[in-house]
């Protein structure tokens, strides 16, 4: 098997400064938060229709 070429080999990434990993971490409880509140959402709303269907004889 022959080495690849430089061309082939993927770069490592470089290290992030302490603002981009602040930023991440700032993005990352974003996206946390925004999924809690999604499923309490689809959560709650199930539980309406189903108190809603239960009422109704269901």
């Amino acid at each position: 098997m022959t080495d690849p070429t430089p061309e082939q080999t993927p770069e490592r990434p470089r290290a992030l400064t302490a603002d981009e990993e602040k930023a991440r971490k700032r993005r990352n409880v974003a996206i946390f938060w925004s999924l809690i509140g999604f499923i309490l959402l689809i959560f709650l709303v199930t539980i309406q229709r189903l108190a809603s269907n239960i009422s109704a004889g269901g």
